[in-house]
């Protein structure tokens, strides 16, 4: 490990000014100090990249690391090792836990788990719930806090805040951008009594259809309206959604999230195939949805994208559907499969680092992050973008040991992963130490 946070980057393709150029950085103490030709480091280590393509560190905004309580599907030591290794630097880690995290005291004792442990710098959601609305405000402030998360409709585990009276409370306490689950959670119930018979993931979409995605969006964007509040819809996954949204592009105060799930797996075929490994919220949908999503992306309606690392073992997944439980890996593969995209003409490199670094790092307003740009953090992932590689589950560093995208052959690759100035993964060995941090914020 080259340790204390100084490190010059020498030799490399590096991604600045919305473009590569050959380039050396030099960060001292974490922060980059200097970008330019012929850099010199004095006694400061050197990294020579013989022309390998440095990234920024990847900021992926939504991820369920699973503790405390479900330690066995995944923990905090074991998600930042596969986000380390898929060239994530910070990550925003949701409330669904055992207990969730609703309260200051969960989430210091997040916090106090993640010291020492984690592998990136980290940030934790508070989950709304009906009890503790009036409390968002000050919870959403403290150190540590990614802000509110709020699930409309029922998903893995119990936080729910389904009826708009509640919903307007939660909205109108605080101030920070709230991340939202928009599923219309009495129709899901009404969908799950009228079909007992639904016993194949295929079935999926119907029980969380799209008409349960727009009901959602449609009373979240009126209640967002009406109380100034910021928000950011997660995992869109219908043309509906992105046709409900679309007004809304250049309007601040709506931000939208998709993931590369749903970019990249389509219905009937990904059940036919994988099966409850496809099973997600909001489910995987047919083509025309996905074209959508794409649409939405090149037309800049789609600000961001996160992993939704979701991960659950096998034996869990090989339940009889609906008692198999939604929800897949991802936090590794990401920035691999979109890099593959890249070099299949589907999204331009700009658009990658926008998507994957800069926007999650914007939008939520994290300080010091997302930018290869003096003054920034020295967090980088450096990549290959000619290594040719296929995911395997058993390879992966998730606790789950599996990927949906299992033998599709991807070009890109990760080769290091340097937090602050520090070389931590380099071409599959975790070098030194976790030595993550907790993110900071402007909330003002």
């Amino acid at each position: 490990m080259l340790d204390g946070g100084d490190l010059l980057l020498k030799g490399g393709r590096v991604f600045i000014d919305d473009g590569l150029a050959p380039a050396d950085v030099l960060v001292r103490e974490g922060c980059i100090t200097q970008i330019g030709r012929d850099l010199t480091a004095g006694s400061l280590p050197v990294l020579q990249l013989d022309g390998l393509t440095v990234l920024p560190g990847v900021v992926d905004s939504q991820v369920h690391f699973r503790e405390p309580g479900l330690e066995h599907k995944e923990d905090l030591a074991s998600g930042s090792r596969a986000a380390l290794a898929g060239g994530v630097t910070s990550f925003l880690e949701m409330p669904n836990t055992r207990p969730p995290t609703v309260s200051a005291e969960a989430l210091e004792d997040k916090l106090r788990r993640a010291r020492g442990r984690s592998w990136c710098d980290h940030a934790f959601f508070v989950g709304a719930s009906v009890e503790n609305a009036e409390d968002l405000g000050e919870l959403e402030r403290l150190p540590g806090c990614a802000g509110v998360k709020i699930f409309m409709g029922s998903s893995t585990g119990s936080l729910l805040v389904a009826e708009d009276a509640d919903l307007r409370r939660v909205l109108r306490s605080g101030s920070r951008r709230a991340a939202v689950h928009a599923e219309d959670e009495e129709r899901l119930r009404a969908l799950r009594e009228a079909h007992p018979e639904a016993a194949h993931p295929s079935w999926h979409p119907r029980l969380r259809d799209e008409e349960s995605a727009a009901r959602a969006v449609t009373r979240l964007l009126d209640l967002s309206a009406e109380t100034g509040r910021p928000v950011h819809v997660l995992h869109v996954g219908s043309a509906r959604e992105m046709k409900l949204l679309a007004p809304l592009r250049a309007e601040p105060r709506v931000t939208v999230e998709v993931t590369p799930q749903h970019l990249l797996l389509e219905a009937p075929a990904c059940y036919e195939e994988l099966g409850s490994l496809a099973q997600m919220n909001p489910p995987i949908r047919e083509a025309g949805h996905r074209r959508a999503l794409w649409q939405g992306l090149h037309s800049g309606l789609v600000a961001c994208l996160g992993s939704d690392h979701a991960p659950h073992t096998l034996a869990e997944k090989e339940k009889e559907y609906p008692a198999s439980p939604s929800g897949m890996p991802g936090v590794e593969t990401m920035l691999p499969l979109m890099l593959d995209q890249v070099r299949h003409g589907s999204l331009g490199l700009g658009q990658l680092v926008r998507l994957l670094c800069s926007a999650p790092a914007e939008i939520y307003r994290i300080r010091r992050k997302g930018r290869i740009a003096v003054g920034c953090d020295g967090d980088f992932a450096v990549v290959d973008l000619n290594r040719k590689w296929t995911p395997r589950g058993r390879e992966l560093r998730s606790r789950a040991g599996w990927t949906p995208f299992e033998g599709r052959e991807l070009q890109g690759r990760v080769v290091y992963t340097i937090l602050r100035g520090n070389v931590c993964y380099r071409r599959g060995e975790f070098l030194g130490r976790p030595a993550g941090r907790a993110l900071e914020f402007d909330l003002d």
